[in-house]
């Protein structure tokens, strides 16, 4: 498992350079141009206890869908560079995390198959000028390219901003966990099959 990778790809929507380590504290700086997006990679870093950089230039003067789906995709492909053949990591686990009345279960199989399963309803169109329909649309980037299912289900919750602040959280700390190697089984891929 590399555990640290740094990638960048330029589109003529967005160009985007990312550096993303596993083992890390939550550090690194977020500038993605949509300050909804920002807040909700540092609650991501932060909470995964990722070392996470993201610099993205993205055509916001349309709208912040291609920067979403791209800071999506690029993220979606550092995990799967970091965990390589996916040796000794635990690869399930899952998180229930309350956000004030927000309560939302995220459950992640890292298994090399993309899936997401998404059942947040949220309540308005838009989180200050960031369209809430793209919340969906960066975690289906996130699985294509990590290849992970991943389910979020919403168990409660009004505020739109609290439900996918409790979105990104659960994932953050689901995901962390099955990234985390288990020591008993270090130098095993964790499938009947051999192989993720």
């Amino acid at each position: 498992m590399k555990k640290e990778t740094i990638i960048t790809r330029n589109t003529a929507e967005t160009k985007i350079e990312l550096s993303l380590c596993l083992d890390g504290t939550g550090e690194g700086e977020i500038a993605t141009g949509c300050g909804f997006l920002d807040h909700m990679l540092v609650l991501f870093k932060k909470h995964g206890r990722f070392d996470l950089t993201v610099r993205c230039e993205g055509d916001t003067e349309v709208d912040y869908h291609h920067t979403a789906e791209d800071i999506g995709i690029v993220l979606g492909g550092a995990f799967a560079e970091c965990l390589g053949e996916m040796r000794g990591i635990r690869r399930y686990a899952d998180k229930l995390i309350p956000m004030d009345e927000a309560l939302i279960l995220c459950a992640v199989d890292i298994s090399g198959r993309a899936h997401l399963e998404y059942a947040l309803d949220i309540p308005s169109e838009k989180v200050g000028d960031f369209d809430t329909e793209l919340v969906k649309e960066f975690w289906l980037a996130f699985v294509r390219t990590a290849k992970m299912t991943l389910h979020l289900r919403q168990i409660s919750g009004e505020n739109s901003h609290h439900i996918i602040e409790g979105a990104f959280k659960a994932a953050a700390r689901a995901i962390g966990e099955a990234c985390s190697v288990d020591e008993r089984f270090a130098d095993e891929i964790p499938s009947t099959k051999g192989v993720l």
